[in-house]
């Protein structure tokens, strides 16, 4: 936890903070932290800052907040992703938000099976929860948000064009002839799919819907290897 995310639920008043649970937990089993030390924090959706922990017991965190700077500048891509095996999901999920990537679209494939949908971790509380994780770990505020959509063609027909207007589309698939742009830096939707990519007429659809295919080389990669290999071809996060 390289920044303790606040929620409004948390404020205690105008500029105080009540931290419990995971966070205070984390505050002294792991930063060792004690009355008086300052730490990274920030509010959801808002500034970041700092906490000064005025009061530390069994059960909380008291803490003075100064929030005087902004969350890193979110990434311009939106990510249409076929859902990832549930033993993956989270830490794909929790490396999305690390990355600054808002805009979020879980949508079904062929080689995605029907059990991945039951997964737990899509419930609301466990993707906030995996959110947050990588919110923290990036310093960073903005929660992201997800769609999900279980029914591939009228996902591509009905909603993607809107998701490609005024932006290129791209959907990462092994064996196609047009290598990943690098240093795109404009906003831009990306799909990728499942373990074993697309099928023929998924990559079809989408490229009839404006896409462009596009590949990361000879090489196969597991989806969370593909994401921030990706992201780092499109976007210099240093500019």
């Amino acid at each position: 936890m390289n920044l303790a995310l606040l929620s409004a639920g948390d404020l205690t008043g105008d500029n105080t903070a009540r931290l419990t649970g995971r966070r205070r937990d984390h505050l002294v089993t792991v930063l060792k932290a004690s009355e008086g030390d300052t730490l990274p924090v920030g509010l959801e959706d808002g500034p970041m800052g700092t906490g000064t922990i005025n009061r530390l017991t069994d059960e909380a965190a008291e803490l003075t907040l100064t929030l005087d700077r902004s969350a890193p500048a979110p990434l311009p891509l939106t990510l249409v992703m076929a859902m990832p095996r549930p033993k993956m999901f989270r830490r794909v999920l929790q490396t999305v938000a690390s990355l600054g990537i808002k805009d979020i679209w879980l949508i079904n494939s062929y080689k995605v099976e029907k059990s991945f949908w039951q997964t737990p971790w899509l419930q609301p509380e466990y993707l906030r929860e995996n959110l947050v994780l990588g919110l923290e770990q990036a310093m960073d505020t903005a929660m992201p948000r997800v769609h999900i959509r279980q029914r591939f063609k009228p996902f591509v027909e009905d909603e993607l064009p809107a998701l490609l207007a005024d932006r290129p589309g791209l959907v990462a698939h092994p064996g196609t002839s047009t290598p990943c742009p690098v240093n795109l830096n404009r906003p831009a939707t990306l799909c990728i799919g499942p373990e074993g990519g697309f099928i023929p007429y998924e990559v079809a659809k989408l490229v009839e819907a404006g896409c462009q295919d596009i590949h990361l080389g000879p090489r196969i990669l597991r989806v969370e290897t593909a994401v921030p290999v990706l992201v780092s071809r499109l976007y210099d996060p240093c500019q």
